[in-house]
């Protein structure tokens, strides 16, 4: 019957729109990995969301040619606010990080309007948020089980090396080349034929450097360790600010702890890891960005890279504290008479 056609058709249509729609019907599931696709239409719909605290900047190419995009959530304003950086996913097959960076999005978003904690620091804070850097890397990193433990970009080896890919944690402009790499491009820490040789660490270098007045904290998460990091990678060279970083590593460490016990080492590299040069967060302190860590999420090489998905919830959830933690220092920090303000309204 001519009903019954209409309503099949009516079917039809709100099944396509259902399709079209993707993203905006299902629910985001945050408990699973996603690929390059999958991330990238959340943060449209991110921004499609919250338009009036999200919005995405490109800000560089990968060697494949993919746009560098960065979130940047926080109220907006007329002047250019103080900054909190955070990158995820340098090393391709690290996939708790880029899970992370989406488990981060989602809770400062989902609680500034009941949380006045994080009201205030969406007033006095942007936050710039890459939740994928190697974009290249991680793409390859899902291809197959061949390449699920691929960490370099996918830059090809100069002259007559066939080895592809140069680490990024090791191309930085910070005592590069000086420990912990390789000049054999076949290996894994091979810092690149020169300092920002590679697109992907160019385009943070030139962020960084455009905004560097107004970035207080930059936090790049990788694992696995169950580390948090502090400048520098070189044993001879110590931060100016060492001691503060310190204390404010072992307290996001102890936030870290009281959410599932889960313990984190706090330190520099050489102390806690393994000597490294090139890395960012080097690069962002020595520009002088006062506030720099490595986060090394779970676990401590019981599965290593590839951490089973019932933990990334349980593994951001913590990690989550220990980033708010060291968000929140930095922001009491610069914005005193903010914080003591809002004490005081809570007192009155």
């Amino acid at each position: 019957t001519m009903k019954g056609s209409v309503i099949s058709v009516l079917v039809v249509l709100a099944v396509l729109d259902r399709l079209a729609g993707g993203l905006e019907h299902r629910s985001y599931d945050y408990t699973k990995y996603h690929t390059m696709d999958e991330i990238s239409a959340w943060m449209n719909q991110m921004e499609r969301e919250n338009p009036d605290m999200v919005s995405s900047m490109i800000y560089g190419q990968t060697y494949e040619n993919r746009n560098i995009t960065l979130l940047k959530i926080g109220f907006k304003s007329t002047t250019p606010k103080k900054a909190v950086w955070m990158d995820c996913g340098i090393h391709a097959r690290e996939w708790i990080a880029p899970a992370f960076c989406q488990h981060f999005v989602k809770e400062i978003l989902g609680s500034y309007k009941t949380d006045s904690n994080v009201n205030m620091l969406f007033k006095n804070l942007d936050f710039y948020i890459t939740p994928v850097l190697n974009m290249d890397g991680y793409i390859y990193s899902w291809r197959d089980k061949t390449t699920r433990l691929w960490r370099k970009s996918r830059s090809p080896g100069t002259g007559n090396c066939t080895c592809f890919g140069t680490d990024l944690n090791r191309n930085f402009y910070a005592n590069w080349g000086m420990v912990g790499i390789s000049r054999d491009c076949c290996s894994d820490i091979y810092n690149g034929p020169t300092a920002l040789s590679e697109p992907e660490a160019k385009a943070v270098t030139d962020f960084l450097g455009a905004h560097q007045n107004e970035v207080l904290c930059y936090l790049t998460i990788h694992s696995y360790g169950q580390l948090i990091l502090i400048p520098y990678g070189h044993p001879n060279i110590s931060a100016p600010n060492y001691e503060e970083l310190m204390e404010v590593g072992l307290a996001a460490a102890k936030a870290i702890k009281a959410v599932h016990g889960t313990s984190y080492k706090v330190g520099t590299a050489p102390d806690i890891l393994y000597a490294n040069s090139g890395t960012s967060r080097d690069f962002a302190r020595l520009i002088g960005i006062p506030y720099s860590f490595t986060f090394e999420l779970r676990d401590k090489g019981n599965y290593g890279f590839i951490l089973p998905e019932d933990q990334i919830q349980p593994a951001c959830e913590e990690a989550y504290q220990g980033a708010m933690s060291i968000v929140n220092y930095v922001h009491d920090k610069n914005f005193k008479s903010a914080a003591t303000t809002a004490t005081l309204a809570n007192v009155f």
